[in-house]
């Protein structure tokens, strides 16, 4: 069997020579690493130069706490009313947990195929045909890459704006400022960050304590709300839809709500990222990406139901000088200052801890692109130290580019939510050419990798419905938050995310199409 290139070319053979990316696998027992994991990073062409230090239990936790499910439908759920109102939210949620779940399966396959930190511009390379393996692997691991770093960069955000909205509701007299956003940014990014480098070694034991964060701040969150909040009307909870935003149609305002429920569930590939560090990965990941989507989609739904219902009046809670309505809603339903402190700070923990979890995947993803030559000074980039096991480089660069991410926002907080518009962009776009490659090769007859969790005859339903959701949520992340915008409140994701492909491109067409030849010419034939 064939596992590189087009299998039904047989005479498809790895055009690297086998000394340029050796692989040993005399030291694969001390890095924990098994049968399964030393024969499929052989069969990629890949060195093991990561410990395989996390199992089942800490990645699982790893991806919960990533994508965040029901602190960031609380985090962003002020877009989702003002765009649907509580119905609209409610029923776009459910649509795009469906779909997102099949986006997420149809990952969960291509894991268990490939699994390697490169993710997908790894599976674009293996699965796309043969003439366009090279480009649409080398715009992918760009937007990835690009995906990844605003990522880090905005759940740190998150994390200090939430605090300032704390100040807020604290101290009467402070004066919300954007540079001390920015400053929070900042002390938030190098607090992950130590978790990052000097606690590397710790990071698995970290991440199951922070699972039952995770779970166990979803306890106390919705149980006082469940005792003490006010009981809204069923009715318009679930029939009335809103234009707050004045789009002129309530179809139209709930299908632009529908950004906030995609951020909510945006991020199952992040594991992914963490492959060579996963003990079984080609097992594991594909139950880990599975379980994710359903315990974190059934949290979100539990939460926003409370939410909704114990809102009490929508537009006092939305005009919030906090700037996040579940702040104003935790004080409105405890009557606390100290009550409603104590809750959110769970938001803030979560919010930090996915700022970890964040850079740990940025700088992985970035490692592993500059692994395969696809970025400008990827030797740097790939470096990884002996002592710390890890892609030191990388995670200092994702640390410098949230720092500078963060400084935008002194400027204008309209550009720096910009960047969460981008990332999204881009990592839609990633899923969306991966598993239309996977689809591609259903439909023309030609044979998959080897996987432990196959989808079988339904595998081209399942991309297919994946697919086209895809198209739809790309579509709408570049849609500006409100109608008839100002320079000041246009979406500008859409010209950056074109400014981004096309600086990529020019790189592409004077270096990369030079030196990068893509993760499949690395990937060895099957004796």
């Amino acid at each position: 069997m064939n596992f590189g290139g087009n299998p039904t070319d047989p005479a498809h053979v790895p055009t690297v020579s086998e000394h340029q990316y050796h692989v040993d696998d005399t030291h694969n027992d001390e890095k924990n690493a098994t049968a399964q994991d030393i024969e499929d990073m052989k069969r990629m062409g890949k060195k093991q130069l990561f410990r395989r230090n996390f199992g089942f239990l800490s990645i699982f936790g790893f991806s919960m706490i990533l994508m965040n499910t029901w602190q960031a439908l609380l985090g962003t759920i002020a877009f989702g009313l003002g765009n649907g109102g509580t119905a609209g939210l409610i029923y776009m949620y459910v649509i795009v947990v469906v779909f997102f779940s099949l986006v997420n399966i149809s990952m969960a396959e291509m894991a268990s195929m490939a699994p390697t930190a490169g993710g997908q511009y790894h599976w674009i390379s293996e699965f796309a045909p043969r003439s366009q393996q090279k480009f649409l692997s080398f715009v992918v691991g760009w937007l990835c890459t690009l995906g990844w770093q605003s990522g880090t960069a905005i759940g740190c955000f998150l994390a200090a704006t939430e605090i300032q909205g704390l100040i807020v509701l604290n101290n009467d007299n402070y004066v919300y400022e954007r540079w001390h956003g920015s400053l929070l940014t900042i002390a938030v990014v190098c607090f992950v960050a130590f978790f990052n480098t000097f606690l590397s070694r710790h990071l698995p034991l970290v991440e199951r304590l922070v699972l039952c964060l995770h779970v166990g701040g979803f306890i106390c969150i919705v149980v006082p709300l469940w005792v003490l909040g006010p009981r809204g009307n069923s009715h318009e909870i679930w029939t009335v839809f809103a234009d707050g935003g004045g789009w002129g149609s309530t179809g139209l305002a709930t299908l632009v709500g529908l950004i906030t429920p995609v951020t909510a569930f945006l991020g199952a590939d992040a594991a992914v990222h963490m492959a060579e560090e996963l003990k079984n990965a080609s097992k594991t990941l594909p139950r880990v990406m599975v379980w994710t989507s359903v315990v974190n989609g059934a949290l979100g739904f539990v939460m926003l139901i409370t939410f909704c219902y114990t809102l009490g009046d929508l537009e006092s809670v939305l005009s919030t000088p906090t700037g996040y309505p579940f702040i104003q809603v935790f004080y409105n339903v405890t009557g606390s200052k100290g009550g409603a402190t104590a809750m959110s700070c769970i938001l803030v923990l979560s919010a930090t801890a996915n700022g970890m979890t964040n850079m740990a995947t940025a700088s992985r993803q970035l490692f592993a692109f500059a692994r395969d030559k696809g970025l400008p000074f990827h030797e740097w980039f790939a470096y990884v130290d002996r002592r710390w096991e890890i892609p030191v480089n990388a995670v200092f660069f994702t640390i410098s580019t949230s720092t500078l991410f963060s400084l935008i926002n002194i400027g204008s907080t309209v550009a720096f939510n910009q960047i969460l518009s981008l990332g999204l962009a881009a990592l839609l776009s990633s899923y969306l050419i991966s598993i239309c490659c996977v689809a591609l090769r259903r439909v023309r007859g030609q044979r998959l990798l080897d996987r432990s969790f196959d989808l079988g005859r339904l595998g081209l339903l399942i991309n297919g419905g994946a697919i086209a959701f895809l198209l739809l949520a790309l579509v709408m992340s570049f849609f500006p938050g409100a109608p008839h915008p100002t320079i000041t409140t246009m979406n500008w994701s859409c010209l950056a995310y074109g400014g981004v492909l096309i600086i990529g491109g020019i790189y592409y067409a004077f270096w990369a199409r030079h030196h990068y030849i893509g993760p499949v010419e690395y990937v060895r034939k099957s004796a």
